[in-house]
């Protein structure tokens, strides 16, 4: 009887490597956050030194607060999400630290309004709710089981403040007890969450059929009108508020997602038309918006009218006394743009004593910001997690961008405030719980799950995932008996 030969084994060239993880670089991230409050502390000594030649009372409170919050939500992220990115941390800790010292800066000002004691307990509400997204939310496709229920949150979130009287012109803010907040804020998270999900799962429908117009083929309204009729909702809701701010701030991140999500640049064109009409339509027809704009247009009227510089005025002349390294903390004159001084001008501050140098590098912080969630949305597997982590990092940058360019006078004022730099509850805790949700997908996108996580078309018959090039199937002949 013939003997039976052994199979020849794969060759182990044909068998790729195994993914090598990357570093988790939470000594990295420790590092930088030491470094992120030792900056702010230090600007908190150099504002009562300007302004009342002494170390301020309450800086040892200041630097044991601010480190301890930062220490907590590393401790968050080395634990439940070791592999995340270890800039977002330091980056959102520098920044809200920078805006400490600019309201505490500002304070000064404003014997009988002292608003960075408030700050700083918000801020230690927004570090506790990050800590919770951390420990409570394992993955982040849990919330697209929950994408009606964020839409459906999200415009009573902005409906609730119709029912309260409006503030400098527009009906945003819910006021109760002496406590204040700005539903939106919060509502932009959960329709950006609401976006992803409904694009994610329709986005091969998005991408084929309807009708075409000019270069641009339109999906069906079967597939398009649901998320076209929940963002119309909100945006109509927000313009009767007045809250044009966050209306355009809707429009651009639906405007993105759906061209992320389709990956046409017609997209684009369609919505900075629509933006574009839309803008001249209600600049023209809404009062509260019309002398907002005209104020943009003329911004040195009162001048020449006798009445005095008003605040997009002073805001240019802020930074035109900053020049390229400012006038020191604490040394400026932004208090006389008034109220706002603290939310919708705060930048000018910033420009006016730390000078174009300053705001370079604050402009550069928030880039890596942005950069940071990117990044997570080119290394996730799912569509969901990807066009979520576009959204959220895309609404930081609209609203730099919107809001720096009202303060320098390149566009008209909006209102909105600067992330976690300007003074708002709402703000500073909704601009934390965005970073949290991006540590969670960038430490899918980097860690172990990268390749567990991906989505079934990258999954062999057997249900374990592709880690690479499948190994070739021998072709020596069967052996015989």
């Amino acid at each position: 009887m013939t003997a039976t030969a052994p199979a020849t084994p794969a060759r182990a060239a044909d068998t790729p490597p195994p993914l090598p993880l990357p570093p988790k670089r939470r000594g990295i991230e420790l590092g930088l956050l030491a470094g992120a409050v030792f900056i702010s502390v230090c600007g908190y000594l150099v504002v009562g030194a300007a302004t009342a030649q002494a170390v301020p009372a309450g800086a040892a409170k200041y630097g044991a607060g601010l480190g301890a919050l930062a220490l907590l939500a590393h401790l968050a992220v080395r634990f439940r999400a070791p592999y995340a990115d270890p800039l977002l941390l330091p980056i959102a800790v520098l920044l809200n630290g920078l805006g400490l010292v600019l309201i505490f800066r500002l304070d000064r000002e404003t014997p009988g309004n002292h608003a960075a004691p408030a700050q700083l307990v918000w801020s230690a509400v927004g570090v506790g709710l990050f800590t919770g997204v951390m420990v409570l939310l394992r993955d982040h496709r849990m919330l697209q089981r929950f994408a009606n229920p964020c839409a459906a949150l999200a415009l009573l979130l902005m409906v609730a403040p119709i029912l309260f009287p409006a503030v400098n012109g527009a009906k945003i803010w819910i006021r109760v007890a002496g406590l204040s907040l700005q539903p939106g804020e919060f509502a932009k998270v959960l329709i950006t969450v609401f976006f992803a999900a409904y694009l994610a799962a329709n986005r091969t429908a998005l991408g084929a059929g309807g009708r075409a117009m000019w270069s641009l083929r339109l999906p069906t309204g079967r597939v398009l009108g649901p998320v076209v009729t929940i963002w119309l909702v909100s945006v109509g809701v927000l313009v009767l508020e007045r809250d044009l701010g966050t209306s355009l701030l809707f429009f651009g991140i639906f405007v993105v997602l759906l061209y992320v999500a389709t990956g046409r640049l017609g997209w684009l064109a369609v919505g900075l038309l629509l933006a574009g009409a839309g803008a001249a339509a209600v600049g023209t027809l809404e009062p509260h918006v019309h002398g907002r704009v005209a104020d943009w247009l003329h911004p040195f009227a009162g001048i020449a009218a006798g009445e005095g510089p008003g605040q997009l005025a002073q805001s240019l002349f802020a930074f035109a006394a900053g020049g390229l390294l400012g006038t020191g903390l604490g040394q400026g004159d932004s208090q006389l743009i008034g109220f706002a001084m603290k939310s919708d001008f705060v930048l000018a501050t910033f420009g006016e004593e730390l000078g174009l140098a300053g705001l370079c590098a604050l402009f550069v912080l928030y880039t890596l910001l942005v950069g940071c969630g990117f990044r997570a949305a080119l290394g996730i597997r799912d569509p969901f997690g990807g066009l979520l982590a576009v959204g959220l990092a895309a609404l930081p940058a609209v609203q730099v961008f919107v809001i720096a360019g009202g303060v320098m006078g390149l566009i008209p004022l909006t209102g909105m405030a600067m992330p976690f730099l300007a003074q708002g509850g709402s703000s500073v805790v909704t601009n934390w719980i965005i970073v949290a949700l991006l540590a969670r997908i960038s430490d899918r996108a980097r860690g172990p799950e990268r390749v567990r996580g991906r989505p079934a078309a990258d999954r062999p018959e057997g249900g374990e995932p592709r880690t690479g090039r499948e190994p070739e199937r021998s072709r020596e002949p069967e052996p015989r008996p």
